[in-house]
């Protein structure tokens, strides 16, 4: 009889090795606050939930938002969210993430334990993500979690996704998988793969392998010298239309010919399409165009 599809398309991750190795790659969370995204039944959370200081649980499905809660409702570290992920805001748990040490005089012997840590981390209450993305909205959650890497509320994350797109976040410049995604997480962070699921770790088993990649969160815009709101938005412009030369997606986004020519590197053709073009060129010719032009708005949603 054939498996029954979960509804929203979920594919619960069963291979408990799996599980723990998705778990280790994020190294001693100890003294950490964690967040996971799309727990499922739980598999991960049942882990990470006797390692971390705090662990914060984004579901969407109110059913296993339901079935989280009764299941952890004794652990005081572990809170679950019935939320969207795309709408979840961040700084509200690295927050709480401040005020931890304080709790932790009236709280468990082993966050007791870990006080002094907490104190340090109280200055840079950063948070570590983990989670199963659903294919269908990697690319969103991932940009989301980008705007938060920009403030400083990120430390690290490991995730995983569809093989294909995993490939595409690791590409590098002029490989045929490197696009706009790729860009903007190499931008925000160091991404390493780690390594490749088959469908049968999986209940229902998908259709496509999974990846999993951790991110240390490092953006880099000081190093590129380049303002965050307009080179993302500089990016995004680049990258607008895939069958386009870099130079026609920067016109159609509103800048002049005239002060393209005049900006473009030495080192770039003409004809360059922005999938070939490296993040320090990118930067350098925003640098030499000034700014981004006023009034055309965001080319790319």
């Amino acid at each position: 009889m054939p498996q029954k599809k979960p509804k929203l398309g979920q594919n619960f991750l069963t291979d408990e090795a799996a599980c723990h190795r998705i778990a280790d790659a994020l190294g001693d969370i100890s003294t950490r606050t964690v967040v996971e995204i799309g727990p499922g039944h739980g598999a991960i959370t049942a882990i990470l939930a006797t390692r971390a200081a705090r662990l914060h649980c984004i579901e969407f499905d109110p059913s296993l938002a339901k079935e989280l809660t009764f299941k952890f409702r004794d652990n005081p570290r572990v809170t679950i969210h019935h939320a969207d992920i795309l709408e979840f805001d961040f700084t509200k748990l690295t927050t709480a993430n401040s005020n931890l040490q304080t709790e932790t005089q009236d709280s468990t012997p082993l966050l007791a334990a870990h006080s002094s840590q907490l104190i340090a981390d109280k200055q840079t209450p950063r948070l570590d993500i983990i989670g199963n993305l659903p294919y269908y909205i990697t690319s969103d959650i991932l940009l989301h979690l980008y705007t938060f890497a920009r403030a400083n509320l990120l430390r690290r994350a490991v995730l995983m996704m569809q093989r294909e797109v995993a490939d595409r976040i690791t590409a590098s410049p002029g490989v045929s998988d490197y696009g706009a995604l790729s860009a903007f997480t190499q931008l925000h962070a160091h991404v390493e793969n780690l390594f490749t699921l088959p469908p049968s770790a999986f209940s229902p088993p998908p259709e496509v392998y999974s990846t999993v990649i951790r991110l240390n969160f490092a953006p880099r815009f000081a190093a590129l010298h380049v303002d965050p709101e307009g080179f993302n938005r500089f990016l995004r412009a680049s990258f607008a239309q895939k069958r386009k030369t870099l130079a026609n997606n920067l016109r159609s986004a509103g800048y002049n010919a005239a002060d393209i020519q005049r900006a473009w590197p030495q080192n770039l053709s003409a004809q360059v399409r922005a999938e070939a073009v490296s993040l320090e060129s990118m930067a350098e010719l925003y640098r030499s165009l000034g700014s981004y032009p006023a009034g055309t708005g965001d080319p790319v949603s």
